[in-house]
């Protein structure tokens, strides 16, 4: 994950994949836990990462990469990953992984997302533009969905789903994608500053925003830092780093059921201190967040924050909303 200091570039932003998976034959209560390391390892070869660790808990796999993350539990597969990696060409190989050794013969749901990338130029083929991107989604799926949110000739965000309602349990997750961070906080993630991951956890103040979870991380040489953090019920949390000042990026994700989300949000933004951020929050009908979007304008309001673009989507049972703010100018 992490790149020469200097002016080197590094792409932080992540490319985002969840697939929930279902059997014809639930009776064998198939299990993508079962799957062994090294079948994910062969799979991640094809992505251009590899496993650094893997921690567990009662109802979920989770596994720091070299960039970004991996969490598994008993039929949904989520894979963030950064840099230049290929994380579609993944996509096929794991159905077919999925079904020989679990019995997940059909996909629920799909959700791939990302925020527009500061050099897509640098990016394999695929994933250069989103319209590639869907081309060869559509290859996979037959009904899927795409959407543009955010500005087409500015920062904005892509997602692609299926056009059908696929998981009916409650679900939720929040995003926060940062960056102009505040060169006296990414500090904390090099090397030059810190020894290892719990250092740089427990100085930048990261083991403060969500208390209890059971944390795996890693501080990369010279620079750049990965989190991935367990709680019960198969909540996650997921924190990710790029440091340098000339590509500061930092995202934060959980999947944590919550009515509101702004005093969260606000843990988060104290932690890293971003100039601009882009936050999406996913919440399905089923779910306790359902509507943490009606306090999003008045959480705004009372933090040194502007909002410079708002959107609330509704589709098959989620809703969906999307905000990008910036800091306002000290004066």
């Amino acid at each position: 994950m992490a790149s020469a200091t200097g002016e080197n570039f590094f792409e932080g932003t992540e490319k985002l994949l969840e697939v929930w998976f279902t059997s014809s034959k639930e009776e064998n209560k198939p299990d993508l836990r079962t799957i062994d390391r090294s079948e994910w390892e062969k799979l991640l070869k094809l992505v251009q990462c590899e496993i650094i660790s893997c921690t567990q808990n009662e109802d979920m796999d989770s596994y720091v990469l070299s960039e970004s993350s991996m969490f598994v539990t008993e039929r949904r597969f989520i894979l963030k990953t950064c840099g230049t990696t290929t994380l579609l060409l993944a996509i096929e190989p794991l159905l077919e992984l999925v079904k020989e050794k679990c019995g997940f013969d059909n996909v629920a749901d799909i959700f791939y997302s990302r925020k527009n990338f500061m050099q897509p130029d640098k990016q394999h083929g695929i994933h250069r533009t989103f319209e590639n991107e869907v081309e060869h989604l559509d290859t996979l799926f037959k009904n899927g969905a795409a959407y543009t949110l955010g500005r087409i000739n500015g920062d904005c965000w892509y997602l692609y789903t299926l056009d059908e309602v696929g998981v009916s349990q409650p679900d939720q997750t929040v995003e926060l994608l940062m960056w102009d961070l505040c060169p006296e906080k990414m500090a904390v993630f090099t090397k030059e500053t810190c020894t290892d991951g719990k250092d740089a956890r427990e100085k930048s103040g990261i083991d403060k925003i969500i208390p209890g979870a059971k944390i795996d991380d890693f501080l990369f040489e010279p620079c750049g830092y990965s989190m991935n953090g367990l709680l019960p019920d198969g909540q996650y949390i997921t924190i990710h780093v790029t440091p340098e000042p000339n590509c500061s990026y930092v995202s934060f994700e959980s999947n944590a059921p919550q009515e509101s989300y702004t005093g969260l949000i606000n843990k988060v933004l104290d932690t890293f201190k971003p100039g601009k951020v882009l936050m999406t929050i996913f919440a399905n009908k089923e779910s306790t967040a359902k509507d943490c979007h009606k306090d999003i304008d008045t959480f705004l309001d009372q933090t040194h924050y502007n909002r410079i673009d708002h959107q609330f989507c509704t589709f098959k049972n989620y809703n969906l909303t999307y905000t990008y703010f910036t800091s306002r100018p000290v004066i």
